[in-house]
């Protein structure tokens, strides 16, 4: 047998944290609960010297002022812990939810064997530790003891075998591609020619065994994920049919810190506290998400809800402050916007014309309007929080219209009679799919604007956000916004654009570049960070001169929480959702 080392966090920093949160509809919806940063222990609210270059503005905490201004709606609550949420799917199973919203009620309801610290390095969850072998091939997870499902019956290594076998289904068509994992047999079982995954072996009760065939740095969360009820979602379960356990999707059998009470569709949903989480009952009894799409403002301030994300400028700081109750943290989101291209329309196939449409938009006006200093133009597709974070050799495509209009007469578009360009009988006419709200509103005269003085149609239509994703599924855009979910690993940010992946739902929409593919596979498969650093700034490179994306903006956000919710512990790495085991709601 292979003598085995712990997986020290050195190594374990640059693992991902994929089901934490799913792309965000654009940036002018309120941001997801916690979707932010890393705080710094300066003031915020006045010009400084930045986190790792993003703006100018300190992040930190801003505690309430005064307390007495606490609404009277909020001072009823006294069980009840209420945030924000744009309007969830109804989809309660983590490894089929397909909106992005219902990953954080997932993460509420399911507990995981791998957690993620404030730094993005992971700690144990449900699993109390694992080691990884010599050769970077076989992890294996100890469970805590005592492990739990909110029915009391036992969580076992039986039901992380189950969970991880399941995802391997020649029939499973969520969001997790396991296949990057690797493990051993797992591609036989997927094509129907094992009957089991060899390189899954359940050693005890408390003790899973999971062998891959070759090193890759996602591995440890992707194995380390939440794990379902064997004896609940697989009971009449069959190999290659998933109607039973989609029919759950409704009735969970959690492991997190609260258990689901009711969803009303456009309303709520409400959590009620689980006694049998493995970290204890959280002091809180009752959790709701509240439905608060174009209205999260007025909620907070009315008291309807305890905590709520804000666009990070000034306007939202200044209405922050002066409510007096607020406590306010300031976050660089470990998360970027962008514009998505619809690579299997011809004019996209061309990167000349992708990259006159990057040039052709004024990027930094859009961001200096929206954010008044508290966003950052976009150059690679990663937080500049994150370790992996470098523009060296990056082109920034500064604001040029006369190049924009060069490189659309290389690629053979020629301005029409009406001042838009065609080629072969077609207008350079594009259809912008964004969500509504107050983003969109400052963006698309922008871009209107912008694209209309080079030659370029921009046609626009706004949508809410399972709308949006649902037509960008489809194909129906030429271009669409959307904001990445919370970044731990940088691969979560540049997985999508290789052709080979799989399981991401928002996807590039045919973009295929071969040097692309081989550098996403080379920066992810390694444990060693500087080689990792290497890979991927050669990747922002190639990504820079065949853009799959109009990358739009870093941004920092604002959390503001009602000033009796204690234990709150935000940072760009966790959702509010870490926090709930801990909160609590003063007298």
């Amino acid at each position: 047998m292979k003598r085995k080392k712990a997986l020290t966090l050195s190594v374990s920093a640059i693992v991902a944290c994929s089901l934490l949160l799913s792309a965000c509809s654009g940036q002018d919806a309120a941001p997801p609960p916690g979707g932010g940063d890393a705080k710094g222990t300066e003031a915020v609210g006045t010009p400084g010297a930045g986190q790792n270059g993003v703006t100018g503005i300190k992040d930190g905490l801003i505690p309430a002022s005064d307390k007495s201004k606490i609404p009277e709606a909020a001072k009823k609550r006294t069980d009840t812990f209420v945030v924000s949420l744009t309007e969830p799917g109804g989809i309660f199973n983590p490894y089929f939810y397909q909106n992005g919203y219902d990953g954080n009620v997932n993460s509420v309801l399911f507990a995981q064997l791998v957690d993620i610290d404030k730094n993005g390095k992971p700690i144990p969850g449900m699993a109390e530790k694992w080691e990884l072998s010599d050769d970077q091939l076989t992890y294996t997870f100890k469970l805590r003891a005592g492990l739990k499902f909110s029915d009391g019956s036992p969580l076992t290594a039986d039901d992380v075998a189950f969970t991880l076998t399941l995802l391997h289904d020649p029939a499973y068509d969520g969001q997790t591609d396991i296949a990057q994992a690797a493990v051993k047999g797992g591609k036989d079982y997927k094509e129907g020619k094992a009957a089991t995954v060899d390189g899954i072996q359940v050693v005890d009760p408390q003790t899973i065994k999971i062998t891959t065939d070759k090193v890759n740095a996602q591995a440890l969360y992707l194995l380390g994920g939440q794990v379902l009820s064997k004896a609940y979602y697989g009971k009449d379960y069959k190999p290659g049919k998933l109607d039973s356990i989609k029919q759950l999707h409704g009735k969970p059998l959690e492991s997190g810190p609260y258990k689901l009470e009711k969803f009303i569709p456009g309303q709520e949903v409400r959590f009620v506290a689980n006694p049998n989480f493995y970290k204890g009952k959280p002091a809180v009894e009752h959790f709701i998400y509240k439905t608060t799409e174009g209205d999260a403002t007025q909620f907070f301030q009315t008291g309807e809800t305890d905590y709520s994300g804000f666009t990070g400028n000034q306007d939202n700081m200044e209405l922050l402050k002066s409510l007096g109750f607020a406590n306010i943290d300031v976050y660089t989101a470990s998360s970027y916007s962008y514009i998505k291209f619809n690579h299997s329309k011809p004019f996209f196939k061309d990167k000349l014309v992708r990259q006159a449409f990057i040039y052709g938009l004024d990027r930094q006006k859009i961001v200096d309007t929206i954010y008044q200093g508290y966003g950052q133009v976009a150059n690679v597709p990663v937080s500049p929080i994150s370790w992996a974070y470098t523009e060296e050799g990056v082109n920034p495509y500064p604001f040029d219209q006369e190049k924009a209009k060069k490189l659309l007469d290389e690629a053979g578009w020629k301005p029409g009679k009406d001042g838009i360009r065609e080629k072969d009988g077609q207008r350079l006419s594009v259809r912008f799919f964004g969500s509504k709200g107050k983003v969109t509103d400052i963006l698309i005269p922008i871009a209107k604007e912008n694209y209309k003085a080079v030659g370029i149609d921009f046609q626009t239509e706004l949508m809410d956000y399972n709308a949006l994703l649902a037509k960008s599924k489809k194909g129906e855009h030429d271009l669409v916004s959307f904001s990445t979910s919370i970044l731990i690993d940088p691969d979560d940010g540049v997985q999508s654009f290789n052709s080979k992946y799989k399981g991401s739902f928002t996807d590039t929409n045919g973009y295929s570049n071969p040097k692309v593919d081989e550098l996403v596979a080379k920066a992810v498969g390694t444990l060693d960070i500087e080689k990792r650093k290497q890979a991927y700034k050669e990747l922002y490179k190639e990504l820079s001169d065949d853009p799959p994306y109009i990358l739009l903006n870093y941004r920092k956000i604002l959390g503001a929480s009602n000033g009796r919710i204690k234990g709150l512990e935000l940072n760009g790495f966790n959702s509010v959702n870490a926090s709930l085991p801990t909160v609590q709601i003063e007298p």
